[in-house]
């Protein structure tokens, strides 16, 4: 597994990295593992001081950081901005809410006395993160555990390796001790074979395929290792009415392209009802026609380039399979010549089952337009996933509104707004979006140890 900075807008290689040996790979584990010991027994002041420090550490070096996501990644610029702001507010927020996502749970136990659950930490945990937000992704994993004590081991993205030596970087930088957290250069197999099977390992999180996450849960299965699996999605973007049909295409628009479509909880399957299906795709057609695949340093972007030539190739793959067997392109459906992984924004009608489209997620800026008869079959439609990562539902109706949320087989429903992300929000899904959850008091609770201490009744 390669290491390497490549620039997805020019092709130009950047930087490049060799992977650790065996023997290094061991002694990061180890040096964690020390470092946990010592690291738990850290007042809970001094982590707190240590978050607020590297909160502001993201916000001065917000140009730098942004840029090195751009070069490797090609996410716009002012894209990257906001997600390094975001970050700094997942960091600011556990610092300044420790006391009370910390405090013991307590009450009067059936066995008389009181009972006391504390949450405690309990060792290293791994992160095996993806490239598409890459502070952002690491943000959501260490803030909570860094908190509660556990010590981090990163494995990055192979085509994000500057982003990953930052953090590490701004870690030492405010102050956290040396190996609380270690950004690992390593390959698949010593994932496999020397990290996870590790003693000193409590947990795995990982972000990606899931074909990724299945590889890591059956390792970690053998070795009793408990796992967070955040492993994508096909969210459903519902339409149930033309109230204030502008602005709603503009989100669905908005929803599709920004990071190049490549993101979790993008809005990829349009579900619009028939009274309001035809006047919907017109103009989400003509938006989406408008939207130009931009160099991603420039100011106000909205589509730059895919992560890779290699991602390119894989989303305009589901595209032809679905053009290929009957489906209409709406909009786009071409790549961009140059040097660079660019691509139209692009949207399909009349996708069936036969279609790989209609099954798999599309990793990029394709959207999937279905009509649905009523609001039993856009409900339908947008449980007939494997994913259930987010959704949106769009109405004048709220209560409506309401009502396919609750019935959409997902973690996350947001109403009259696109999916977002919140430190004090839980974030996660259900079927082949993944197990457990991360940010607010939810992430916090994933690699913890929920101890119980028993008090009798006193005596008199």
């Amino acid at each position: 597994m390669a290491y390497q900075t490549l620039d997805p807008a020019t092709g130009e290689i950047v930087a490049d990295f060799s992977t650790l040996t065996d023997a290094e790979v061991g002694e990061a584990v180890a040096r964690s593992a020390r470092a946990y010991t010592t690291w738990r027994a850290t007042p809970v002041a001094e982590r707190v001081q240590l978050l607020e420090t590297l909160a502001g550490l993201y916000e001065r070096d917000r140009e730098e950081l942004a840029r090195i996501a751009t070069n490797e990644m090609g996410k716009p610029v002012d894209q990257a901005l906001g997600e390094i702001s975001m970050v700094a507010d997942i960091y600011r927020y556990y610092a300044r809410h420790a006391d009370g996502l910390l405090a013991p749970e307590t009450f009067t136990s059936s066995l008389g006395g009181q009972a006391e659950v504390s949450l405690q930490p309990n060792g290293t945990v791994l992160g095996i993160m993806p490239w598409n937000y890459p502070y952002y992704q690491v943000a959501r994993l260490v803030a909570p555990n860094v908190l509660l004590g556990n010590t981090i081991l990163l494995k990055h993205a192979g085509n994000v390796p500057l982003a990953a030596l930052a953090q590490e970087r701004l870690m030492l930088e405010a102050g956290f001790p040396a190996d609380v957290y270690v950004n690992l250069f390593a390959t698949s197999s010593q994932i496999a074979e020397i990290v996870i099977p590790h003693s000193a390992i409590c947990g795995v999180s990982l972000t990606g395929s899931e074909r990724a996450g299945s590889a890591v849960a059956q390792v970690a299965g053998q070795h009793l290792k408990k796992v967070v699996l955040e492993l994508g999605g096909s969210d459903a973007f519902i339409v149930l009415d033309d109230h204030n049909l502008g602005w709603v295409v503009e989100q669905a628009v908005n929803g599709r392209v920004r990071n190049a479509g490549q993101a979790c909880t993008a809005a990829k399957r349009m579900i619009v009802l028939d009274g309001v299906y035809e006047k919907f795709t017109e103009k989400f057609s003509a938006a989406l026609k408008s939207v130009i695949p931009q160099d991603p340093t420039g100011p106000n972007v909205l589509l730059g380039p895919l992560s890779s030539h290699r991602a390119l190739d894989e989303v305009m793959d589901l595209v032809e399979d679905a053009v290929g067997k009957g489906a209409t392109l709406l909009a786009g459906g071409q790549r961009v010549p140059g040097p660079g992984a660019f691509m139209e924004a692009t949207a399909l009608a009349g996708v069936t089952e036969q279609m790989r489209a209609y099954r798999e997620e599309i990793f990029g800026p394709v959207a999937v337009v279905y009509r649905a008869a009523d609001v039993a079959d856009a409900i339908r439609i947008a449980n007939d996933s494997p994913y259930g990562l987010g959704g949106q539902v769009f109405s004048a109706d709220v209560a409506a509104a309401r009502f396919v949320a609750e019935a959409l087989d997902t973690g996350m429903v947001f109403i009259n707004s696109l999916s977002d992300t919140a430190p004090d929000l839980p974030f996660g899904g259900t079927k082949l979006s993944g197990v457990g959850r991360e940010l607010g008091k939810w992430g916090l609770e994933e690699f913890a140890n929920k101890k119980l201490i028993h008090l009798p009744e006193a005596r008199s």
